[in-house]
């Protein structure tokens, strides 16, 4: 299959072991990250604020670690972006919003507290949508400056799809870490609904909001997921299901059930056929593909999924009147169409309308648990965006992929195994709740069969 190959990616876990044995430093890591982005800044504007000075000193201090043989973590010395919607002690936090120009908190995000402890290497601030939901910035595509970089983590997916960095962090409400990875050629990362800490990060809705990774490699990801995790824990979760030090080994599905939702009526040829190379390889592999055309249950399903699926948005409405009720009064025009829009759904439900979309939620939650434990499947298989990145930038994209994922709260990857046209889209694989680690598993077999399949083809 023709799969796609980064030619910007650096990878931090592979650089781990050269740190370990003397071979390249932390500073050494950070400065090839640092010519990248002195290659690629001004075209792709994946940063609103970057701090070069901080980045290598912490690198400096790390290399002196890694020298004495005493790194703080699995991620010491590691460059990080950090979406502009999480706070930062030492970095303005502006949301992308004229109202927050400027604004400083004077404390971490619970994340970027849980990195800089870990001596990872806190290297700017990525560009936002407006407060993750509205207009977008001004961030390009890694690969194709006419094209949206997707949003709304579009400055941390397109900085780390550039090489400017191997990881960032970003945020998920209905598709926001997800689309801009499969964009950007990029892993996305979006665990369980509140596997990881999300204190210190600005609230659009508390029962939808995931703190997401975007990284040049799964194992890139998997490294600073886990150090978060460890980190700082998560209130009334706990810690994150396969957490730890080394990426979950490849585990082989005995099945995956491929889903066939609306968004396949936005897809072209060229993306429908990499997706069918895709199954084709994966079925070689001795995976059984279940759908809807060869189990009822499955269609009954989708079925569910796609009468039910447009409250997501109901939710996210209603949890939005705090704090945006407030900013819409103070500020009036400096907050965007889009989230006045928002409010006035809002405005429109009762309370009883807001007790029906919730139901509505676990219901699907409930028949997505059992549907997988009745097939006997490990994961759901589809796309993670409806093909490679769009031109323009005044839409950033369809989310129709991947809201379902997000509406269960359930774990999922964007792989970056397909393209089109010479442009990257991922494969998303949506998972269980609380077993972020098995698939990883999946996502990790998967990634190694699909590039074997490359190479001997």
């Amino acid at each position: 299959m023709n799969a796609w190959r980064n030619p910007y990616s650096v990878s931090f876990a592979q650089a781990l072991a050269d740190f370990k044995r003397g071979k390249q430093t932390p500073r050494d890591f950070l400065e090839r990250c640092i010519a990248n982005v002195e290659r690629n800044e001004q075209r792709v504007k994946a940063f609103v604020t970057l701090d070069l000075k901080a980045a290598r000193k912490a690198a400096d201090e790390s290399t002196k670690r890694y020298k004495a043989g005493r790194p703080l973590s699995m991620v010491d010395g590691c460059p990080v972006g950090i979406k502009d919607i999480m706070a930062t002690q030492d970095m303005p936090t502006q949301m992308n919003s004229p109202a927050f120009k400027g604004w400083q908190s004077g404390q971490d995000a619970a994340c970027v507290h849980a990195l800089r402890h870990s001596g990872a290497v806190i290297f700017g601030k990525t560009v936002t949508t407006e407060f993750a939901i509205g207009y977008s910035g001004p961030t390009t595509n890694p690969f194709d400056p006419e094209r949206t970089p997707g949003g709304s983590s579009s400055g941390s997916a397109a900085g780390v799809g550039a090489g400017m960095m191997p990881v960032a962090l970003g945020t998920q409400t209905q598709g926001s870490t997800l689309r801009p990875a499969s964009y950007c050629g990029a892993v996305g990362f979006k665990p369980t609904i509140g596997a990881l800490n999300t204190a210190g990060i600005h609230p659009l809705s508390a029962t939808c909001d995931h703190l997401g990774i975007i990284g040049s490699t799964l194992e890139d990801t998997w490294l600073v997921a886990s150090q978060i995790s460890f980190g700082v824990g998560s209130p009334g979760y706990g810690f994150i299901n396969g957490a730890g030090p080394t990426l979950p080994a490849a585990v082989q599905p005995a099945k995956l059930i491929r889903l066939y939702t609306r968004g396949w009526g936005e897809i072209d040829a060229s993306t429908g056929r990499a997706f069918e190379e895709v199954i084709t390889a994966v079925t070689a592999a001795g995976v059984e593909i279940v759908t809807k055309d060869n189990d009822q249950r499955v269609a009954q399903f989708e079925d569910a999924i796609e009468r039910d699926v447009d409250s997501a948005l109901d939710i996210v409405a209603y949890e939005m009147k705090w704090p945006f009720e407030d900013y819409i009064a103070r500020y009036g025009d400096k907050i965007g169409k889009r989230i006045h829009g928002l409010i006035e759904r809002a405005a429109k439900m009762t309370p009883a309308d807001y007790i029906s979309v919730l139901e509505k939620r676990n219901s699907i939650r409930n028949r997505c648990r059992s549907l997988a434990a009745a097939v006997g499947a490990q994961a759901y298989l589809t796309l993670a965006s409806s093909g490679p990145a769009i031109k323009g930038f005044e839409f950033s994209g369809s989310r129709t992929f991947i809201v379902p994922g997000s509406w269960l709260g359930f774990p999922a990857f964007s792989l970056p195994l397909m393209q089109s046209g010479g442009l990257p889209f991922g494969l998303q694989l949506i998972g269980i709740d609380h077993r972020d680690g098995n698939l990883c598993s999946t996502a990790n077999w998967i990634t190694q069969t699909l590039a074997a399949d490359h190479a001997d083809n």
